[in-house]
């Protein structure tokens, strides 16, 4: 497929990070300056990990890894945590990294790749769909409870980023979700429609949706495909303090990933024609009737992105638990272990996993 680069700084997501100023954590101010406690990729001796897949509800395949503590009673049904990965990311980006410390405290854990990135179906890659990207948590939840060392009443999830909005919209027609946690949450539809703090006008909205639509003119008519948004590829110096925090983890060996048969170039960018699909997706929306299923919402302190989960802890009913980690900016709640507040989720997926 032929494929065409671009980044426009204010379509989608990236239409945040136009807020220069705004105050995020320092660890971020260099590429070089790797956190000690930095573990992406992080391996445990104590727990065995497979590559799986499995079908979702529209028989598109769903890659994940499973991954198992090494003590666990083969004759018992275990708690199980499903976890998704960051807007942009695959499951090699933070997803495994959570799966792997919880399995290490007991729980079977699922990282997947949401359809259209990573291992999983979908054409053209990098698409937006908000309804099949919920469809993943679901069909993990297939997938799940049907193996015979899984309670598939003991099913929890774990979103991380726009994960967290995905596996909300999910948790909202799933009632076998059983808690769910978010961290370092962001609401796609809203970051895409509105920008942090409410900073893109109707105006800039209304240039994009005229720009994707004309694109998809170019598409079905045989041309090349175009990308927006993600993670920028060099920093200049006038890169927003935003556009450095994420360059310092997927541009860096802190966490890059290049999934087989994807280019460098691609990574983390959707697709300009359906990105404008987050400008319909409400995960909010009635967010309540999740009750009385348990919410926790963690996020950084110093968060970016802490609105987000502000917002939604607001609109949710009990039982629900807003948890803010010192000093933490949004993507130190990718990968640094040290900040990642595990025992948290530990407590949390023990007391309403039971």
């Amino acid at each position: 497929m032929n494929t065409k680069f671009i980044i426009t700084r204010n379509a989608g997501i990236l239409a945040a990070t136009a807020l220069g100023a705004f105050a995020v954590s320092g660890s971020m101010a260099s590429p070089a300056d790797k956190p000690s406690d930095a573990d992406n990729f992080y391996k445990s001796g104590r727990i065995s990990q497979q590559e799986v897949k499995f079908n979702n509800q529209y028989r598109m395949k769903v890659a994940g890894n499973l991954f198992l503590p090494k003590d666990m009673d083969k004759e018992a049904r275990c708690p199980a945590i499903i976890v998704g990965h960051p807007m942009g990311a695959v499951k090699e980006q933070s997803a495994n990294l959570y799966a792997a410390k919880m399995a290490e405290r007991g729980f079977v854990t699922l990282a997947l790749d949401l359809p259209f990135w990573g291992g999983s179906d979908g054409e053209p890659r990098n698409s937006v769909s908000p309804d099949m990207y919920a469809e993943a948590f679901s069909a993990a939840a297939d997938y799940l409870g049907t193996r015979p060392f899984v309670d598939r009443d003991r099913i929890g999830v774990i979103g991380i980023c726009g994960s967290g909005s995905f596996a909300i919209s999910a948790a909202k027609i799933d009632p076998r979700l059983k808690a769910i946690a978010t961290v370092s949450m962001y609401d796609m539809g809203a970051a895409s429609r509105n920008g942090l703090r409410n900073s893109q006008t109707p105006g800039q909205r209304k240039k994009i949706l005229a720009e994707a639509a004309e694109q998809r003119y170019v598409e079905f008519s045989g041309g090349p495909v175009k990308y927006t948004g993600g993670t920028v590829h060099e920093l200049r110096e006038d890169s927003s303090p935003i556009e450095r925090e994420f360059f310092e983890f997927y541009r860096t060996p802190r966490g890059e990933f290049t999934p087989e048969g994807q280019s460098p170039e691609l990574t983390t960018h959707p697709t300009l024609a359906s990105n404008v699909k987050f400008m319909n997706f409400y995960p909010f929306s009635d967010i309540e009737t999740i009750s009385p299923r348990a919410l926790l919402f963690i996020t950084g302190e110093e968060a970016h992105s802490r609105e987000f989960s502000e917002d939604a802890y607001k609109r949710a009913a009990e039982p629900k638990e807003l948890y803010r980690v010192p000093r933490a900016g949004h993507v130190d709640l990718y990968d640094r272990v040290n900040m990642i507040p595990f025992d948290k989720l530990t407590d949390f997926f023990s007391k309403n996993l039971k």
